[in-house]
């Protein structure tokens, strides 16, 4: 599902919403500082800044950095590049060999973040702790590795409940009344609910929700050598997925086609891994239904974060600039730019928020949404985890037996 109609829909709520509630004041009242702030800096003011961010993003940052600069006297320069491969590729290529072209701040997924500061790429974000609570709990422990913090939240993102009010008047508040409703709907290629539940990333919600993990979290430190996907609780979330699949109650297909299906009535929900929203007067979104143990599903989130270079010579102005572009007026003013949903705790009583449908169940369903671990032994679970909900859901293969077998692939590699 395409992102842009999701932002072209919140964007029609939110230009008026955002300007309606205010979030900055009277430019006469704001003071130009040129020099350090009151908690000074040993570190010398650089004449220039430079910050890499995700292409088609940048133009979000303009009114930012042009007050950062006014009230900090220091220029700060912006390139565009691809937020995963292109961007990682050019920092690991730059910044080790000092040809100072390496930026001092970078965008990135909150997924990397284990593998950068295990390659030594990034470094650690001293902030103050008024600053991290700030932001969604959940968000901050994204962009921890090893008890330090090491960016903070541009960006967050989880999965939702769409819905065709034609279909579905009412969103369900739990998924054994989706379950009764899906049934009464089915008919010939009429579907009423969908989700990648053959895929561990959204499978993975259903697991949380009944109590399963990934690796275990100890005192905040997640241990790889403890995995829980395959202990009764998992197998259980396996059994209750499984279910829907025998009945013949969730179509097959990709995006495309899934879109395609809502599009023409065919589908009357189906749960957004990327906070798509399709147009629509009669296009509802909300928060995923509660499980049958009554607990919420614990959908996957993703945080894209500002994080500071380990090759900066400004590290401390360098982390004022992350802060900055982060703080609750620039996230108001991000989103209303890009759509962009912030981590930011003030937005939840924002009009702008309480306000909007969409925006309202997203800000609910991030309440319970947990990270995707930022350990680089995640990703020896995709590959394993995603072949066993496959199984799973149209092999009707056996829970306990394919999840021992993906768990012991995952310790193995």
């Amino acid at each position: 599902m395409k992102k842009q109609i999701f932002h072209l829909f919140m964007s029609m709520f939110l230009i008026v919403n955002v300007s309606a509630c205010g979030t900055s004041s009277d430019p006469e009242n704001k003071v130009v500082k040129k020099k350090v702030d009151s908690e000074a800096s040993n570190e010398v003011k650089p004449e220039k800044l430079v910050i890499w961010e995700e292409k088609g993003k940048a133009e979000a940052l303009k009114t930012a950095l042009e007050r950062f600069e006014k009230e900090y006297d220091i220029k700060v320069e912006f390139e565009e590049l691809g937020i995963e491969e292109e961007m990682y590729d050019r920092l690991r290529h730059d910044g080790p060999i000092g040809n100072g072209k390496a930026p001092d701040v970078v965008t990135f997924s909150h997924q990397k973040v284990g593998k950068l500061v295990k390659e030594g790429l990034i470094q650690e974000v001293k902030v103050e702790k008024g600053v991290l609570k700030a932001f969604n709990e959940s968000s901050i422990k994204a962009e921890m590795y090893q008890d330090k913090v090491f960016g903070l939240p541009r960006s967050i993102n989880t999965s939702v409940l769409i819905y065709n009010k034609k279909l579905m008047p009412k969103a369900p508040e739990t998924m054994t009344d989706l379950y009764k409703i899906a049934k009464k709907i089915r008919n010939g290629d009429v579907y009423g609910y969908h989700a990648e539940w053959s895929g561990f990333h959204d499978a993975y919600g259903v697991m949380a929700g009944m109590g399963s993990y990934v690796f275990k979290d100890i005192n905040g430190n997640l241990d790889p050598s403890d995995i829980g996907l395959n202990d009764k609780r998992a197998r259980k979330a396996a059994a209750y997925i499984q279910k829907w699949y025998k009945a013949d109650l969730i179509p097959k297909g990709d995006s495309a086609r899934i879109e395609k299906m809502f599009r023409q009535g065919k589908l009357a929900s189906y749960w957004s891994d990327d906070n798509s929203f399709s147009e629509g007067k009669d296009t509802g979104m909300a928060p995923l239904p509660k499980l049958p143990n009554g607990k919420p599903v614990k959908s996957f989130m993703e945080v894209n974060g500002l994080h500071v270079t380990a090759f900066t010579k400004h590290p401390y102005w360098s982390t004022k600039l992350v802060e900055y572009l982060t703080n609750d007026e620039q996230a108001i003013e991000r989103y209303e730019a890009t759509g962009d949903f912030p981590s930011n705790k003030s937005i939840r009583n924002d009009k702008a928020i309480k306000g909007n449908e969409g925006a309202q169940a997203l800000s609910i369903q991030l309440q319970y949404a947990e990270p995707v671990p930022n350990i680089p032994e995640m990703k020896k679970v995709w590959g394993p985890m995603n072949s066993a909900m496959n199984e799973i859901a149209f092999e009707r293969a056996k829970p306990k037996k394919v999840l021992d077998e993906a768990v012991k692939v995952i310790k193995k590699e």
